[in-house]
């Protein structure tokens, strides 16, 4: 079997394992008490800070642990926004954040605050300039994550925190996924990430608060990290976190390199093997282990279940899975097709031939997804018809795409169909359809039982 969802949760590191039962008979007693355990459990817990805050880039009195990284995220917001409460209640997010991020935006907004959400281009990238042009008198605070959850996108901190920092305003960067590989560059303000992406033990994150930066923590608290993570700590599990984050980094440089060139060829060879494929994200500025793609014609759901009994754990930002039926934001954000998404995420120690595999055992089960769904083999000469409706009311993703793509070989160049749906998401794939398969996106009518999307054939 093999794991390629390391995005989603890493396996526990080999060195964390072995922290992990050493600091259970160590690092038990609480470590605010002057007798001798209390003391053990101090030096050790003061230990596993350093190191974090030596791999995070920042001083040690600045970084205290927390539950989660989610926790992480909604505490930094929630700290933030009280300490710059006097400067006002705006608040700007990226399109692409990850959902603990836009939860906590939401509730904001629910509470009387404002917020703006800056787009993305098709790879999923924001620009400075487009934070500079959100970023208003009253804004109290701006987030921007350092590479993005599901596609890989690494994003322009550094110019953004330059920014935000002229305007006086504090960025909190989401670094759960970059900071395995490196330090987050640029003068940012607040960082977050959680250990169970660097193979640490699940339940610990990290919240960094710079000297300086307004922060008023919300809800109750105590005297325990700084009174910014109340609780008592979870020793054995945060020096486990802090020595995987350093074993990772010692290992970085050279595994970025190697799974670089794995994915390299996961993003080449994906197009060639499997017709009408997408590959998404940014190709050069983009995580070292990610890669993305989505498959025309497929359900997202039943692709992930193929490669699951042929060997393969992956993940998936498509729409078509039983655990959400609305489209990816991410996804969405950027403008590309959801149905059929693959997120590859590849652990540290992937061999080649487990790539190569992969590879051999994709097609077919694209190929079995596709037939079983009565997806198109090709698109024929053009027919002799002006306009045709397609009816795929009741129909789900991605059977109102397939019903467009059978459609429109049946009309002329230049002539038009129109998609008959009730499926939301049908409002993110067949534009992205269009995109890819070069035909014009007319646009879309409301109707009292759905939606009518019109799409021209150009070619």
């Amino acid at each position: 079997m093999s794991y390629f969802d390391v995005a989603s949760a890493a396996p526990l590191h080999p060195v964390a394992r072995q922290a992990l039962l050493a600091s259970l008979d160590e690092g038990w007693a609480d470590p605010a008490r002057l007798y001798r355990e209390g003391r053990r459990a101090r030096m050790l817990l003061d230990a596993a800070r350093e190191a974090a805050a030596e791999a995070v880039g920042c001083r040690a009195d600045e970084l205290v642990f927390t539950p989660s990284g989610t926790r992480a995220l909604h505490d930094g917001i929630a700290g933030a926004l009280a300490g710059r409460r006097r400067v006002g209640r705006h608040l700007v997010v990226s399109a692409v954040e990850h959902s603990a991020v836009l939860h906590s935006a939401a509730a904001h907004e629910a509470a009387g605050g404002a917020v703006t959400e800056v787009g993305v281009d098709r790879a999923g990238a924001v620009t400075a300039a487009a934070y500079a042009e959100a970023l208003r008198a009253d804004t109290a605070l701006a987030c921007l994550q350092s590479a993005n959850h599901e596609v890989g996108t690494e994003q322009p901190v550094a110019e953004v925190a330059e920014v935000c920092r002229a305007a006086g305003v504090p960025l909190l960067v989401d670094a759960a996924q970059s900071l395995p590989w490196g330090a987050v560059d640029g003068d940012w303000s607040l960082l977050a990430a959680s250990a169970h992406k660097w193979g640490g033990p699940a339940g610990v994150g990290l919240l960094v608060v710079r000297k300086g930066v307004r922060f008023a923590p919300r809800g109750p608290v105590d005297e325990r990290e700084s009174g910014r993570s109340p609780g008592f700590e979870n020793i054995p599990a945060i020096v486990a976190a802090a020595a995987a984050l350093r074993a990772v980094r010692a290992e970085a440089v050279a595994e970025a390199a190697r799974l670089r060139e794995l994915t390299e060829r996961i993003r080449a060879r994906v197009p060639d093997l499997v017709p009408d494929v997408e590959v998404v994200g940014d190709p050069v500025r983009r995580l070292p282990h990610l890669v993305t793609f989505s498959c025309l014609y497929v359900d997202g759901e039943s692709l992930l279940h193929e490669l699951d009994r042929a060997g393969f754990s992956v993940s998936s930002g498509s729409s078509c899975t039983s655990s959400t039926l609305t489209p990816s934001h991410v996804l969405t954000a950027m403008g590309v097709v959801s149905e059929g998404n693959v997120r590859v995420s590849l652990p540290p120690g992937t061999e080649d031939a487990e790539v190569e595999r992969f590879l051999e055992v994709l097609p077919g089960a694209v190929a079995g997804v596709r037939e079983k769904l009565g997806a198109p083999v090709g698109v024929t000469a053009a027919g002799t018809l002006d306009e045709l409706t397609v009816d795929a009311l009741g129909e789900r993703c991605p059977l109102p795409v397939i019903e467009l793509a059978k459609a429109l070989p049946r009309v002329r160049v230049g002539g038009t169909v129109t998609v008959l749906s009730d499926d939301e998401v049908a409002a993110v794939d067949i534009p992205a359809w269009c995109w890819t398969q070069e035909q014009e996106y007319v646009g879309a009518r409301e109707r009292a039982d759905g939606v009518a999307y019109e799409v021209r054939r150009l070619v």
